[in-house]
């Protein structure tokens, strides 16, 4: 039990700091380039609120992996990030990064608004954080050999939080509250295929780093 809880810390771990290291990186790249912000404070204030909730606490109902208990105890002087864990943050910050300002940049160039356009940006952020949460169940495994529906908070964490983002993008409260706008269907496009590159970018991370340490083990 201890290393479950363990385990599902270090996931939420893995998982929220580069969902906060791109939000930041975004606004970075945008007082250093001297353009509009992509994003707003109010807007980030949204996304901190909804998605800590409705995706970042579906880890702590994660099942225990079956080799839990085949790893030797942690060192006692072992940080909880490793090397390999923190060039992930690196990495996913990074991609959220270029995503997030590539398409802000986009909308604005086929005519959209800056709301529009902002309100493209916070759904990749979000779209990106559910996707790197598929990832994050498993620091080491790919999702297939977990199965998609093992942990079914995840499922319902996820389909909570798309449906917050139809309200923000599209109910007129919101678009006041948030100054956030509709976009179009082919922006949706463009939003998804970003997360699921990003997903798909870990996938063949953990599996070549898995990959490497059968033949080191063999």
């Amino acid at each position: 039990e201890g290393r479950n809880v363990f385990a599902n810390l270090t996931k939420f771990i893995a998982w929220t700091m580069p969902t906060n290291g791109g939000e930041g990186l975004l606004l970075l790249a945008a007082i250093f380039l001297g353009t509009a912000l992509p994003v707003l404070p109010v807007q980030l204030l949204w996304i901190n609120m909804t998605t800590a909730l409705l995706l970042g606490m579906m880890l702590v109902f994660e099942p225990k992996e079956k080799e839990l208990m085949a790893h030797p105890p942690r060192r006692a002087d072992m940080p909880i990030l490793t090397p390999r864990l923190l060039w992930r943050i690196l990495a996913v910050s990074v991609m959220m990064l270029i995503g997030g300002f590539a398409l802000f940049a986009w909308e604005q160039n086929r005519g959209a608004g800056l709301p529009e356009a902002r309100t493209a940006v916070v759904n990749v952020i979000v779209m990106v954080e559910a996707f790197y949460l598929l990832n994050c169940r498993s620091l080491t495994r790919p999702l297939f050999a977990l199965g998609l529906f093992s942990n079914m908070w995840v499922i319902f964490g996820i389909a909570a939080m798309m449906a917050a983002q139809l309200l923000f993008t599209y109910a007129p409260f919101m678009n006041t509250l948030f100054h956030s706008a509709p976009i179009s269907a082919p922006a949706w496009i463009r939003i998804i295929g970003i997360g699921l590159a990003d997903f798909i970018f870990v996938e063949i991370k953990k599996a070549f780093v898995a990959a490497r340490r059968a033949k080191t083990a063999g």
